[in-house]
């Protein structure tokens, strides 16, 4: 057993341990690296013992012992996390609580269109079993592969489908929930209306794992789309994709279920380092949209409608220039183009990522704003913008200088987030759209929130954690 078992008492790691068995009780420093470092690498932790449950008892279990002895905890999913809320600190004394055991989909009720799954299911199993059941579960993530539903609520994940659909907290009817007392909170319901005191699904929801540990949850399903089109634009500027959103939003409502801009920065990126990417368009141009309108009706509404938003962006010169995918498989190479824009930054260098929301309306004057604010902090540095411009979130990465050095750009981490985040305010905006705070936003979100809105989350951390033992140094 390496020496970090020094941290905690032997004797209290086998009483852990016991409670889930030896198998499913991690304690090679080996077996445990997995659960340490965070996607990014941003952040590094240090535990004796990672415990995988099987059961919702079992992690009752082990939050009884845990406040008994005053151990903390973190709670952990498919550590796909971009804030740093799923890492344990460096002190050694924290165990990590993985959830990935607890996967089964519990049930799926048609009728009700809703399923019950444990916190453990990956996103893309339950996606493809709302499938199977002739369902769409919409919540739709770059890392759908790997992320779990636990996580996903816990951060309130939003994603791609939120225009349309809403974000993990808008498809969630009710949870299961194993406080830190270890007693369980059991508000796994179907309701749509239900108006009988507080919403307390709602606390969880978001809260990083900071309250409680979420097991289970009911989430809506939707009926499958009868059709859907997927469409490339290429614009002028942001100002010609509010438009363009305006116009779609008119012709087609409801049906407009995704309004993804993206900057020729990172669609360049993409076409440079993402392998087998197909060019979307045979043109260049300043800003991209990706545009999916979804019928219940038919495939031919759908390509009714997006031919006539496109062709009426097209007489009013709103759009350059537009392709409509002419296949099922075309349209998902189009939105594997858009997943892939993350990871197509990579290969550039350091990069410093702001995840935003402004008001729709104020997206282009936050373009122009937050490019000034950064050539003020470095230069040189390059501007990777692109997100959910439907919904106002947008990913406003900055990439170090071409032929810069990675950590003197890195340094520049805190300087380059106050500039980008100080424009984001100005416009009555967010500093976190659908990542979260964790460690990342800790610090500028209690600096900066009204003193009264972190008094109260101060108050309810005390109500459901007085022993403060649920990932400590999180959110606030």
């Amino acid at each position: 057993m390496n020496d970090i078992s020094r941290d905690i008492d032997p004797a209290l790691i086998d009483r852990f341990a016991a409670i889930v068995g030896d198998k499913y009780a991690l304690r090679d420093q080996q077996d445990i690296a997995p659960y340490l470092t965070e996607r990014r690498g941003l952040w590094h932790g240090r535990t004796a013992l990672v415990l995988r449950p099987g059961s919702v008892d079992e992690v009752s279990r082990i939050m009884q012992l845990a406040t008994e002895t005053g151990t903390p905890v973190v709670p952990q999913s498919g550590n796909t996390g971009l804030v740093g809320a799923q890492v344990p600190d460096m002190s050694g004394r924290e165990i990590v609580l993985s959830l990935s055991r607890l996967n089964r989909i519990r049930e799926i009720d048609v009728l009700s269109n809703t399923v019950t799954v444990e916190a453990g299911v990956i996103l893309q199993t339950l996606q493809e079993a709302a499938d199977a059941a002739d369902r769409l579960f919409p919540l739709s993530l770059a890392a759908q592969g790997s992320c779990q539903i636990g996580g996903n609520l816990s951060s309130n994940a939003g994603g791609t489908g939120v225009l349309a659909y809403g974000n993990a907290r808008e498809l969630c009817l009710g949870v299961e929930v194993v406080l830190p007392t270890g007693e369980v909170f059991d508000d796994l319901r179907k309701l749509k209306k239900d108006n009988t005191g507080y919403d307390l699904k709602n606390l969880f929801i978001g809260a990083e794992g900071t309250l409680g540990v979420i097991t289970a949850a009911v989430l809506k399903l939707f009926p499958k789309p009868k059709g859907r089109e997927v469409a490339f634009a290429g614009l002028s500027s942001p100002e010609a994709a509010l438009s363009l959103f305006s116009l779609a939003m008119d012709r087609a409502g409801a049906a407009l279920t995704a309004f993804e801009l993206i900057g020729q920065r990172p669609y360049d990126f993409t076409l440079l380092h993402a392998p087998g990417v197909v060019r979307p368009l045979s043109g260049d141009w300043p800003w991209y949209v990706l545009m999916q309108i979804s019928s219940g009706r038919s495939a031919q509404d759908a390509r009714i409608l997006i031919e006539e938003v496109l062709s009426a962006g097209l007489e009013q010169e709103i759009v350059g220039d537009a392709v409509i995918a002419a296949s099922i498989a075309q349209g998902d190479a189009f939105w594997n183009f858009r997943e892939l824009l993350p990871e197509a930054q990579k290969p550039e260098g350091a990069s410093i990522k702001h995840d935003i929301s402004v008001p729709v309306a104020a997206i282009p004057q936050f373009i122009e704003k937050a490019a000034g604010a950064v050539q003020a902090v470095s230069p040189r540095a390059r501007e990777v913008c692109f997100g959910h411009m439907g919904d106002g979130n947008l990913h406003y990465n900055i990439s170090r200088p071409i032929g810069g050095d990675d950590e003197a750009f890195l340094r520049l981490y805190h300087a380059m987030n106050k500039a980008v985040h100080d424009v984001v305010r100005s416009l009555h905006g967010s500093i976190s759209a659908e990542h979260g705070i964790g460690q990342l936003k800790r610090d500028e979100l209690i600096a900066t929130a009204p003193p009264m809105a972190i008094e109260l989350m101060r108050r309810v951390k005390t109500a459901f954690d007085p022993a403060g033992i649920m990932n400590s140094g999180k959110v606030i």
